[in-house]
């Protein structure tokens, strides 16, 4: 078991044994970009899976999952969201130096290419967990866990009270990902924006009830990413358009989800709406769904395209998801999108830019290397 791991000093990179078929930035890249595309921290949970439950548990009883799986969670479902699209990722998190730890990080830089270098092993300290229970479309979850010392970059304690101190100086980045939670202020947010990220914010939901649109730290933030229910509480508003209207007036860019809706969009600096409707699918397991549609989101924020065709690609890639279990095990990436495009019987018209987007062969989604689902096995040499 290796107690600590020696920081890596060289900029972030994909891993080698990672092949992603689409660099989305591809035509954006120069010399002088940063290394980063994305940088984001948090807490990284060990997540244990149940599918396949015919209804929740009942008290007092056994009850027998037909599926079951184990990934890394919490933040490292956006994490491998961002890096099975080809986007170049950086993590800053804490690791316990229990054998979940490092089967997590093992996960996330050997099987996603992610880098971890401004990520730490904290001896001591053991992984936070999750066990996530899915049936009937939706999902019941049970964690544990513990703050890790402050010091450590991306540490932070377990939900409710994320507040624990971040890195200060945070990679040179394209964008950066930030979790807003009421009154508290993640002073890396402003480093990494004033070095020239994008800051993209998604909100989690407010057990105070008191929803105070003030409280919430949008100030370097260029685009807002709230749920239907989280943004109406927000703004104190009806519907879900009108919440994204309001919202437009406090971020550049307001994008409210709908769950069976699809998802609303609002530029401030422009006017320009859009809204795309969801794609219908028979959903396993929406665990992770919600920080999929993020990194859909960023990363064609970052590519440059138009804003309904960020909608679409987020929906596609969130709708994907829902179709597998679990948070990071279920992120789609690039072959994944192309058998969707390419073997739908009547592929909607909607989504025919993903044709200059995909290379003639994109290569078959199960060749691809992911978190395994089973703690201990080992990734082939």
């Amino acid at each position: 078991m290796r107690n600590d791991r020696p920081s890596r000093t060289s900029p972030p990179q994909p891993a080698a044994c990672v092949a992603h078929p689409v660099d989305p930035l591809a035509s954006l890249r120069g010399p002088g970009d940063p290394a980063c595309d994305v940088f984001l921290t948090g807490t990284v949970f060990l997540d244990i899976i149940f599918t396949g439950l015919d209804s929740a548990p009942v008290r007092g009883t056994e009850s027998w999952a037909r599926g079951m799986g184990s990934s890394p969670g919490g933040v490292a479902n956006m994490a491998t969201a961002l890096a099975r699209l080809g986007l170049r990722t950086s993590l800053a998190a804490a690791f316990g130096d229990d054998h979940y730890g490092e089967y997590c990080w093992d996960a996330l830089e050997q099987g996603e290419g992610i880098d971890l270098s401004l990520s730490r092993t904290v001896p001591g300290w053991h992984s936070p967990v999750t066990v996530s229970m899915a049936y009937e479309g939706e999902r019941t979850m049970v964690s544990h866990g513990h703050e890790a010392p402050p010091a450590v970059g991306g540490g932070g304690p377990v939900p409710p009270a994320r507040t624990g101190r971040f890195p200060e100086c945070p990679p040179p980045a394209r964008a950066a990902i930030a979790s807003l939670a009421p009154g508290r202020r993640e002073e890396w947010v402003a480093a990494a924006a004033g070095a020239g990220a994008r800051v993209f914010a998604d909100v989690g939901w407010d057990d105070s009830g008191r929803w105070d649109l003030a409280a919430l730290d949008l100030e370097h933030c260029e685009a807002f990413l709230p749920n239907a229910g989280e943004a109406m509480r927000y703004t104190r508003t009806e519907c879900p358009r009108a919440a994204a209207r309001a919202l437009a007036e406090r971020v550049p860019i307001a994008v409210v989800t709908m769950g069976a809706e699809g998802s609303y969009a609002v530029d401030g600096r422009t006017g320009e709406t859009a809204q795309v409707p969801a794609i219908a699918v028979e959903a396993l397991d929406p665990t992770g769904a919600g920080d999929v549609y993020v990194a859909g989101f960023v990363t064609g924020t970052l590519a440059g395209w138009p804003l309904a065709d960020r909608l679409a690609f987020a929906g596609l890639t969130a709708a994907l998801s829902v179709q597998e279990f679990g948070g990071s095990l279920s992120a789609p990436g690039w072959p994944e999108v192309a058998a969707w495009w390419r073997g739908h019987p009547q592929p909607p018209a909607r989504y025919g830019f993903l044709d200059a987007l995909l290379p003639p062969e994109a290569g078959p989604a199960q060749d691809r290397r992911r978190a395994v689902p089973t703690i201990g096995f080992r990734y082939p040499a």
